[in-house]
Formats: structure tokens, C-alpha cells, sequence
């Protein structure tokens, strides 16, 4: 699905820049109820997004500050978008290190697996921004250690307090 849109901001709130959808291509994307997408702006490469509730009816996709630099984007330029279905397992990337420790401990990913979509992409997301293979995986077996010692709880203060943890079993 291809449409113009101008980039827009909310002036307070959770959600700075983003792109306001059309309502027929909102509901063409998610006839499936599901409400994950690719989208690639002005031809730059495409990001996996979700669209969010404006509270009026209508939905966005948020565009963070290291998008906005990355394709050169400003607040009120019209942009050109394109839009497909994201048919990934799990919303975004998974980097190769967490996979790995998903593939190896068979306890750890099944009460990941068990975890609702946002919560296993917020963990994801986790792991992802670690810059070295060796912390992306230190992050992952925190991760699944805390699920297998909660039996699948996630209980995201004592997570923290786990990965910034200097006394922990991985370093």
C-alpha cells in the first residue's frame, strides 16, 4: 500500500514525530487483525512498525529521533510511504545472539514464547541495542534466567536490576 503522508509531531506525550495513516489503508492492513507492518519512507530501507491509536479513531506510526536523522526527515515535509504486511515470527529482528540462546534453552524460550507479542518484542529490543555480540548475549541468558526463576513472570524492575548488575553469573 502506497500513500503521502506529512510528518507530524505530538507537542506532549509518550510519541514525538510520526506519520498519520489513511483509514482505508489501515483497515486493508489489518483485515487480519494484526497490526504490524514494514514500512519504508521516501525509498529509505524499510523499518518493521506497528500502528498506534491516536485516540480519535484514526492510527500512526511513530518515527523516533534516529529515523527522523537516518532518512533525512523533518517535522511538516510531506513524505511518500510504503506499507506491507510484516509476516516476521516476531514483529522486528531478532538478532542472531538471541536466537541462538532461544534455540540452545528449551525452558527459557518455551515461557518466552508465552510472553504476549509486545512484551517478547520489548525484550527483543532489549538485546538489540547492545552494541557487542558478547553483551547481546549475556542480555539474552539474563533474560531467559529471569523467565525460567519466575516461572514465565516478567517482572521488568527486578529484569533491570539483573542486566545492570555487575555480579552476575555472565561477566
Amino acid at each position: 500500500m502506497k500513500f503521502k503522508a506529512v510528518i507530524s509531531k505530538f507537542e506532549s506525550g509518550l510519541w514525538r514525530y510520526h506519520i498519520m495513516v489513511p483509514d482505508d489503508v489501515y483497515i486493508n492492513m489489518t483485515s487480519d487483525g494484526k497490526k504490524r507492518v514494514l514500512c519504508t519512507i521516501n525509498r529509505y530501507e524499510a523499518f518493521h512498525a506497528g500502528f498506534m491509536p491516536s485516540g480519535n479513531g484514526q492510527y500512526f506510526i511513530t518515527l523516533n529521533n534516529e529515523k527522523m536523522k537516518k532518512f533525512d526527515l523533518n517535522f511538516g515535509i510531506e513524505v511518500q510511504v510504503v506499507m506491507e504486511k510484516d509476516n516476521s515470527k516476531y514483529g522486528m529482528d531478532i538478532s542472531e545472539e538471541f536466537n541462538e540462546v532461544l534455540e540452545q534453552d528449551i525452558e527459557g524460550a518455551s515461557f518466552f514464547e508465552k510472553l504476549t507479542e509486545g512484551k517478547k518484542r520489548n525484550l527483543i529490543y532489549a538485546v538489540s541495542m547492545a552494541k557487542k555480540s558478547d553483551t547481546r548475549i549475556t542480555k539474552a541468558l539474563i533474560i531467559l534466567d529471569h523467565l525460567k526463576a519466575n516461572e514465565g513472570k516478567l517482572d521488568y524492575k527486578e529484569l533491570y536490576e539483573a542486566l545492570k548488575s555487575k555480579n552476575n553469573n555472565y561477566q
